[in-house]
């Protein structure tokens, strides 16, 4: 069997139903192999745009996303959609096709060192070597990739070992000896949270990306509700606990509620659940929850105490951990009376500082009101794909999200573009649910190509555009904090 007929197997074997990519000539022996397979392929218009639907493919479905890329400019064009990935922990294996390797190393006609130019940015890479050892890297590139703190993993082949004969063998489990992710949590510790829960009178669930990712929603959900534990999130985490709910504080941070924000500064426990305390949380970290002690639950160790220091730590998998420490905060039998004043607090701050907007007018309709709107023409049953901007942060602030998985957005990178072509992955993958973009009138350009993709595939995304004529977020931060010098922040008229 020829390796690449071989890659098509393993990518059955895994699940894969779908591809996202663009042939070129380091991978057209990948692309013959297609050809006769039954994987649907989407054929997008750029690199970045293939890697971007992966990436909302993934974020939708929980499931592995693909991208095939060719060598060179193709493998530099995925640069942005593995860094995106890696930094909100999306599960990713990209293909990159590779010159000859008797042209390794001496500037052949589209070669790169992706390889190399990738490795700060993935979770692991491979450069195959062999035609043989294919099957297996694939099998661990997936198990890499879906398992621990998830990411994206690529795959580098010279074109002559793809076209190479080997001897296929379905391959058995993954054996990787040096990776051994921790998921249950220890024991100890979770009793430890359990008790400063018990005793907590003034508590926050801050919840991250990390409760998505581990699929552990009905777990938040059943501990928030024991015992009315106030609860915010992440902009990444939006969707983990449903709302509007009673218990659900909005979004903190930079562009959070005011109410959340307050919690979270008089706070006595923090419970972080698959967060990270990113700068756009904790403002001055010195000065961050001066009042509150800290849990910290994460299934990657490298995140505990990284940015604010854990008093009791605990590492593993968000679904394990979330259950068995609702079983041990029952145990404890604590008084939830013992929480009234602070609801008494937070209410307080709820009813003084409302998320509000000017009303629109017969020649301008606020943004926010049109987020609003699009919210009751859906009855937020949608998955809402956004590009990053103001308008990203209006979506995060007036759409409630009641469900995991339906907000697709581009957190820790900020990658302008994002929204469209993972918008279509998105909607590859759940075809049965409605797919809508929001996006600016400058983000919306970094990758409009990508309509022709969803025209000729018949993918049925709804666009919104905001079109305020500006780099809106950068204009409001020069005005904020550069004396109003706007500088290059209006893009003129757009064709």
């Amino acid at each position: 069997m020829r390796a690449v007929d071989a890659v098509m197997e393993c990518l059955k074997a895994e699940g894969v139903d779908v591809v996202f990519g663009y042939p070129g000539g380091a991978n057209l022996p990948t692309y013959d192999a297609l050809y006769a397979a039954d994987i649907k392929h989407v054929l997008v218009r750029h690199e970045a745009g293939g890697g971007h639907a992966a990436e909302g493919y993934a974020k939708a479905t929980g499931k592995v996303g693909v991208c095939f890329a060719t060598s060179g400019p193709g493998a530099t064009n995925i640069v942005t959609p593995l860094t995106d990935a890696l930094m909100d922990s999306v599960p990713v294996v990209f293909f990159t096709g590779q010159v000859r390797t008797d042209l390794l190393g001496t500037d052949g006609f589209q070669e790169a060192d992706t390889f190399g130019i990738t490795m700060p940015i993935v979770k692991h890479s491979f450069m195959i070597q062999h035609p043989d050892e294919i099957p297996r890297v694939i099998h661990e590139a997936f198990h890499i990739a879906r398992t621990g703190r998830p990411g994206p993993v690529l795959i580098d082949m010279p074109t002559d070992l793809t076209r190479a004969d080997i001897d296929y063998e379905p391959a058995g489990d993954v054996q990787l000896p040096g990776y051994q992710p921790t998921t249950e949590g220890n024991q100890k510790q979770i009793r430890l949270a359990a008790k400063a829960l018990a005793n907590s009178r003034r508590p926050v669930l801050y919840v991250g990306g990390g409760v998505i990712n581990a699929d552990a929603s009905a777990e938040l959900t059943e501990l928030a509700t024991s015992d009315r534990f106030p609860v915010t999130s992440t902009l990444m985490g939006l969707g983990a606990f449903a709302a509007p709910h009673p218990q659900w504080l909005g979004m903190l941070g930079m562009h959070g509620t005011r109410s959340a924000n307050y919690a979270m500064d008089e706070a006595d426990l923090i419970v972080a659940i698959g967060a990270r305390f990113d700068d756009r949380i904790t403002g001055k970290v010195s000065e961050f929850a001066p009042r509150a002690k800290f849990v910290h639950i994460d299934v990657d160790p490298a995140e505990i105490s990284k940015i604010v220091p854990a008093h009791i730590p605990i590492v593993g998998d968000a679904k394990n951990i979330l259950a068995r420490l609702h079983i041990e905060y029952r145990a404890q039998g604590a008084d939830p009376a013992r929480l009234s004043a602070w609801w008494q607090r937070i209410e307080g701050w709820r009813a003084q500082h409302p998320l509000r907007y000017e009303d629109s007018t017969d020649s301008e309709i606020k943004p926010q009101y049109m987020i609003e709107a699009l919210f009751e023409a859906t009855g937020g049953d949608c998955i809402l794909a956004s590009d990053v901007g103001q308008h990203q942060m209006w979506q995060a602030q007036y759409f409630h999200f009641s469900k995991p998985r339906r907000w697709i957005n581009s957190g820790g990178l900020g990658t302008m573009g994002f929204g469209l072509p993972a918008g279509m992955g998105a909607a590859v993958g759940c075809p049965d649910v409605l797919t809508c973009v929001v996006s600016g009138d400058a983000s919306i350009q970094m990758n409009a190509q990508e309509l022709a993709t969803c025209a000729e595939n018949q993918i049925p995304v709804k666009v919104f555009i905001m079109n305020n004529g500006y780099l809106g977020m950068v204009r409001q931060w020069q005005e904020l904090f550069w004396d109003r010098r706007y500088s290059s922040v209006d893009p003129g008229r757009h064709p």
